[in-house]
Parts: structure tokens; sequence; C-alpha cells
């Protein structure tokens, strides 16, 4: 089976930043022409949310080649989460995406998407610091406000809305919209650690060792480092932004030595 590039409205890309493949450059101008429209976004329920966004993340199964239950990325995600069924009251599921981009992503229902690629260069570990991490953003309801936020700005600009009570489909040409609003969203220094303190929590008490949250900044840095050096392009946005791993590497090991929490015996990356 080859690898493919993620796949997004029919066109096959080279990378994925934040939580979505990436698109054109957004479009600043375009945004501000339907500032006029966004008042639009105030209509949308909750329940109407969840419902574009279960239209987005099923159209993103299926555009993109989704691991079946027997491969052997599908069997090691299912083994590492096992036991990872809800986040504050939000049911999670996984699934793996065969391509070449090296990523992990959560939308606000609890679906949670991980690349082939960042599995073959990540330990199980390292793996779970990046799922708990993710997790923190759509407990703490991080990823439903950038969606509605992207929506406003993108999306409901080209007039989307409800009419009758019934839900407006997403067009292609929306959904191209919706994803440059989210390329571009970017979670604060305050959400970002927010999320790596529920991280922590989440796996220490589904019986997953913490210590994965700081091993997985670790090999976060070294990948910056690599791509710094021009040692290949390993490195996206979404990792690039994450703000002060130093620092957040001390918070998550501080607390886990604090906690009296054994560190997992060194299991190497695929690729150091």
């Amino acid at each position: 089976m080859e690898k493919c590039k993620v796949v997004v409205l029919g066109i096959c890309l080279s990378s994925f930043m934040t939580t979505v493949p990436v698109m054109a450059q957004f479009n600043l101008k375009k945004a501000v022409s339907g500032a006029a429209k966004m008042t639009k976004a105030i209509t949308v329920t909750d329940e109407q949310m969840a419902e574009y966004v279960k239209e987005y993340i099923d159209w993103m199964d299926k555009h993109n080649q989704v691991c079946p239950d027997d491969n052997e990325y599908s069997i090691r995600l299912k083994k590492l989460t096992e036991g990872l069924d809800d986040a504050d009251g939000i049911p999670l599921n996984f699934k793996v995406y065969y391509v070449t981009d090296v990523n992990a992503f959560a939308c606000a229902d609890g679906s949670v998407r991980v690349f082939s690629s960042l599995m073959d260069i990540m330990s199980d570990e390292e793996l779970l610091g990046v799922i708990g991490h993710e997790i923190g953003h759509v407990a703490h309801r991080d990823s439903k406000k950038g969606f509605r936020t992207a929506m406003m700005t993108s999306a409901l600009r080209d007039g989307l809305s409800s009419q009758g009570g019934k839900i407006t489909k997403l067009t292609d040409s929306q959904l191209g919209d919706l994803t440059e609003a989210l390329v571009n969203a970017k979670h604060s220094r305050t959400q970002e650690c927010d999320a790596d303190d529920y991280g922590y929590e989440f796996l220490k008490k589904a019986g997953k060792n913490p210590w994965s949250m700081a091993l997985s900044f670790k090999r976060l840095k070294e990948l910056q480092e690599q791509s710094a050096k021009g040692g290949g392009n390993k490195l996206n946005q979404l990792f690039s932004t994450h703000p002060d791993l130093d620092m957040r590497i001390k918070r998550m090991e501080e607390r886990a030595i604090n906690d009296g929490i054994e560190k997992p015996v060194d299991s190497p990356s695929k690729e150091k």
C-alpha cells in the first residue's frame, strides 16, 4: 500500500498544518469582504455546530486513506489508546490516516486522527504525549471555539446560515474556506499550557505514564532542531508553533517527578 499525501477537497497536498491540511495562503481581503455576513454566525447553535463538525470530519475520513482495523498502524494505535474513551463527557474515537504527512489532530467532536508518518518517527510514549495534548484542547473546548471562529470568518462569510431550522450543507468551496481559517488559527500560550496539564492528568487517570507529555515535547524539539539544520521536512507548522518547548518539558518533568512516577525505560523513536 503506497502512502499518499493528505487530500483536501480533491487536491493532494505536501504538508499538514495546525488542525487541517494546508490550503492556499489565507486571503485576508476575501475574509474582510464578508464581514457584513459574519453576524449570521450568531445564529448557529451548539447542535448545528456539532452537525457541521461531523460533516467536516466525515469528509476528511472519506477523502483521506484511513487504515483498516487489521492494519499494523491501526492495531498499534488501538492498543496505545486503550482506555482513552471519554474526555469530560466527549466520546473519543481514533483513526490513522495512511499518508506521508507528519501530524495528528483532534476535532471538537472527539475525533482524533493520527498520521502514519508521525507514528513512523515516534515511540509509543511520544505518541501518547501528542495525543494527550490534543485531547486537552478538545476537553477544554478550544477545538470547538476554534471551529466556531473559523466558521464565522470563512464558510459563514459566504452566507452560510440555518434556514427554516434546517442545516445548510457545506459546499466544497466552503469546506476549503473553513480549512483555510482553521489552518491560520492558533491557540494561546495559556490554552497550550492548559492542554498540557489536562493531557498529563488524563493519561495518568487512564493508567498511562504521564511522562509521555515531556517525552513528546522533547521529540518535537529534536524535530525542530533537525528542521533548522535542514534535516528534512518532518516538522510542520503544528509543531513549530508550539511555544516554549523547553519550559513545557521542564513543567511536565517536574510534575512527574513530584508525583513520584517512574520514567519509562527509554524507547527510542523510530527515526533519530
